[in-house]
């Protein structure tokens, strides 16, 4: 990163390549150092809640730009996804108990406890990131693709029930809905890339 004064001696935007590079290397250093200390309980608690002690604009700084299919990516994604469930999860718990009645398999993948309410919607998403630091990468990327597999179905039914009383609303939950599907296939994809090392 940056130090301060070097930042302030910078005139318009930063440059992209820096960007890149300070994306990287944040990314590679919050997973492979969370990784060597997973044993400590206390550092994966701090890397899980990342969001909450930098905040959210903090973190979209770093990373939000990065390709999907990049390390940078692949975190950032799955930090919006913890932040998202954290602001909504009543919503989200509703919607994914809806898609699970079409996408059993991604259910069963996902692994969130059932009755899949709030609280168990809030713990997955918890639990998928305690995956990126003390268990296999690829596998919490795919639990994460998984869960957003069941939400995008659960979208799309509840925006033809919606379609009734306001095509507005429906047309708006859609769109997240292929949004949703969209992110599932790039952590996917993320997944398969980590396993062969090919995750920058």
């Amino acid at each position: 990163m940056l130090d301060p004064k070097a930042a302030d001696e910078l005139l318009g935007d930063v440059d992209p390549a820096l960007l890149s590079e300070a994306a990287h290397t944040t990314a590679s250093a919050v997973v492979h150092g969370g990784r060597l200390r997973s044993e400590e309980p206390e550092l994966v608690a701090r890397l899980i809640a990342l969001v909450d002690a930098e905040g959210l604009d903090t973190i979209a700084s770093l990373w939000s730009q990065s390709p999907p299919q990049t390390l940078p990516g692949a975190l950032w994604r799955l930090y919006l996804l913890r932040e998202w469930v954290r602001r909504d999860p009543r919503t989200i718990a509703e919607r994914y108990r809806l898609g699970l009645q079409r996408a059993e398999v991604a259910g069963v993948v996902a692994g969130v406890a059932g009755p899949p309410g709030p609280d168990e919607v809030v713990a997955l998403a918890d639990a998928v990131l305690h995956g990126v630091y003390s268990a296999d990468v690829a596998v919490a990327l795919e639990r994460a693709g998984s869960f957003m597999r069941v939400l995008a179905t659960g979208s799309a039914i509840d925006a033809d029930w919606i379609a009734d009383t306001d095509e507005t609303s429906a047309a708006s939950v859609t769109r997240r809905a292929s949004a949703l599907l969209t992110t599932a296939e790039e952590l996917e994809a993320a997944a398969e890339l980590w396993r062969h090392d090919r995750l920058e």
